[in-house]
């Protein structure tokens, strides 16, 4: 039986034969990274590869002096004799999947991804996700309970939109808690920017300024000291990690609604616990049928379960008859969790 393509060590998922990692949660020479997201993408490696489009965030988050290969969707590269493709996880800009070949092995590791259902809009924010055939597929499982089920990306959108004019007819800010990359860009392309101005925090908007150096559009946006008049903050949609709720900050905007936009917002108890106006579902990852869909779509009979709702999404694929495992990662301090709820969070 050959030796497996990718293990788990201290450091992070590990290629044996081809000398790298794969997003490493410890400082090691040689690094495959699938996304900018700060628990896929740390400082401190020696060597980078990446796509090319994730390139300005990972420069913009680890440093402009990193040495970094950026490699197109699909392009190959080699080392020490294995085989690396990077492709489509549907995540945030320039995310990836891994694809790894060596000795008559295929394996994917996934990062984070989401897929799409079909005859969904596109996401104008990042690239869909492509499934890879494989014999071993590494998934996340961050929503991977039956109960997660998003619903069209339109009707989420669509409510946002009236939540955010509503407040405006009424002289109120709408300030919009997600993550600053991917999240708050996915919002911003689908706004009616149309209802009033769109403020963005410190922490977004210079994501912002890396999606538009991408080709990515979105609407104007401005930081709160460039707002030209301030009686525009009662109209103001803004955009903001939940870190910034109870600072001096957040006063600039007087009376106003807040919202959290999230995944975790499905189950009704985390919308109370979070004290929030309003709960829009709004996610970056896959649903549950997606995870499933993902899955299968593959064609791998071995998989790998890495972080979130682990055991459950193990047990299920055992009993669909895969050889289903986990590995022990340190994956998801910059993800949400039920605590976690009302800070910087990127599900």
């Amino acid at each position: 039986m050959p030796a497996d393509l990718i293990v788990q060590r201290p450091e992070g998922l590990y290629c044996p034969p081809g000398g790298f990692y794969i997003d490493p949660w410890r400082r090691v020479e040689r690094a495959v990274i699938t996304h900018a997201h700060a628990d896929h993408a740390r400082p401190g490696h020696g060597h980078y590869l990446a796509t090319a489009v994730s390139e300005g965030l990972l420069r913009a988050r680890l440093g402009q002096g990193i040495t970094l290969q950026g490699l197109a969707y699909g392009e190959l590269a080699e080392h020490n004799g294995v085989r690396i493709s990077l492709h489509p996880a549907g995540h945030v800009l320039g995310s990836a999947q891994v694809r790894v070949e060596h000795g008559g092995q295929v394996w994917v590791a996934s990062g984070d991804y989401r897929t799409a259902p079909a005859g969904a809009v596109p996401d104008r924010t990042c690239t869909p996700f492509e499934p890879v055939r494989c014999d071993v597929f590494i998934t996340e499982s961050t929503f991977g309970l039956p109960v997660y089920r998003w619903r069209p990306d339109a009707e989420i959108f669509a409510g946002i939109n009236q939540w955010w004019a509503a407040n405006a007819d009424a002289g109120r800010a709408s300030v919009l808690i997600c993550y600053s990359l991917g999240k708050a860009q996915r919002l911003l392309a689908n706004l009616d920017a149309g209802t009033g101005a769109i403020v963005c925090h410190g922490a977004v908007e210079p994501i912002n300024r890396g999606y538009r150096a991408a080709g990515i559009e979105l609407p104007e946006t401005l930081m709160v000291s460039e707002v030209p008049d301030k009686a525009l903050l009662r109209r103001a949609l803004v955009l903001c990690p939940g870190s910034a709720l109870g600072s001096p900050w957040i006063r600039r905007f007087g009376d106003f609604s807040d919202a959290f936009a999230s995944g975790w917002m499905q189950v009704r108890g985390q919308r109370r616990r979070g004290g929030h106006d309003r709960g829009f579902v709004l996610s970056d990852h896959a649903d549950w049928p997606g995870l499933l869909q993902a899955i299968g779509a593959t064609g791998a009979e071995r998989v790998i379960v890495t972080h979130g709702q682990v055991p459950v999404l193990v047990r299920y694929l055992q009993e669909q008859g895969l050889q289903a495992e986990a590995f022990e990662t340190e994956y998801g301090d910059e993800h949400e969790t039920r605590a976690e709820a009302g800070g910087e969070v990127a599900a």
